[in-house]
């Protein structure tokens, strides 16, 4: 269990809602650094916005994948990857944190370990990141004409926050591999940069790859398999379908991972 029975969901979201508040005034007292950062985040996204357009300019199609396609799925891996820029961007500092031995603070709050390391810290990157997947999804969906119904709208939103679970587990697993593992960040940088291939089909990989994409690593489920429902709605695989399934248990796991390696944490540091 993630809430004990004494401190319910409604506590920890009213103690949320304050440390939020604090870590945005911090953070708001230096504008300028929010306004470049959200700016340096929107013009990388724009980068590989005009990367499509270069490359389709040479190809009609990819593997039978048209270009607005390709942008839909990419914008939709913007949004569902926001919930970790923005909420879980702490876990970057847990192996300092072990190592130094900082991180027994945590150790001795009556609240959930997990849920007080990762409230700590709100990346406003993720706010540039977020308006921009979500241009580039609404301008993919008009190219496509995908009818704009209660259903697709309440399927994007489900399969978004499914989506959004997948790399969230990831990178917590990552992260807690440094209760085991001394200067283990490199496996968090190579996990984060998979994220790359989450925007681009799945199906145009060979089929060593479309396995690893989908049951070792599985950022398959980032944007490829949540979109198909919208994109190819007359033939969607089953696995597109239980990716809300799969994403609660993988998230749930996670954070299990990470709970047991910080109890497993003996606060010596280095």
């Amino acid at each position: 269990m993630f809430f004990t029975e004494k401190r319910g969901l409604k506590f920890y979201l009213k103690l949320y809602r304050k440390i939020l508040i604090q870590d945005l005034k911090s953070k708001m007292s230096y504008r300028a650094d929010f306004i470049i950062s959200n700016l340096g985040m929107i013009i990388s996204n724009i980068v590989g916005f005009v990367t499509f357009y270069i490359l389709f300019s040479n190809f009609p199609s990819i593997n039978g994948w048209t270009m607005y396609e390709m942008l839909f799925m990419y914008g939709f891996s913007l949004i569902a990857l926001t919930p970790l820029q923005c909420f879980f961007d702490n876990n970057w500092n847990l192996r300092m944190m072990v190592k130094s031995g900082d991180f027994i603070k945590y150790c001795f709050r009556p609240v959930n370990i997990f849920f007080y390391f990762v409230s700590e810290v709100f990346d406003v990157k993720g706010i540039g990141q977020f308006c921009f997947g979500l241009g580039t999804l609404i301008y993919a969906w008009n190219h496509l004409a995908i009818p704009v119904t209660f259903i697709t709208v309440a399927q994007t939103v489900l399969f978004l926050l499914a989506a959004s679970l997948f790399m969230i587990s990831i990178m917590n697993f990552a992260a807690a591999t440094c209760f085991w593992i001394q200067n283990s960040g490199y496996i968090m940088v190579i996990m984060f940069r998979f994220k790359d291939y989450a925007k681009y089909p799945a199906s145009i990989f060979n089929t060593v790859f479309r396995f690893i994409f989908t049951f070792v690593i599985p950022i398959a489920f980032i944007a490829f398999y949540p979109s198909l429902v919208l994109l190819r709605s007359d033939n969607v695989p089953l696995l597109s379908w239980l990716s809300p399934l799969i994403g609660l248990i993988f998230f749930f796991l996670s954070c299990k991972f990470w709970i047991y390696g910080a109890r497993k944490y003996d606060g010596t540091g280095s």
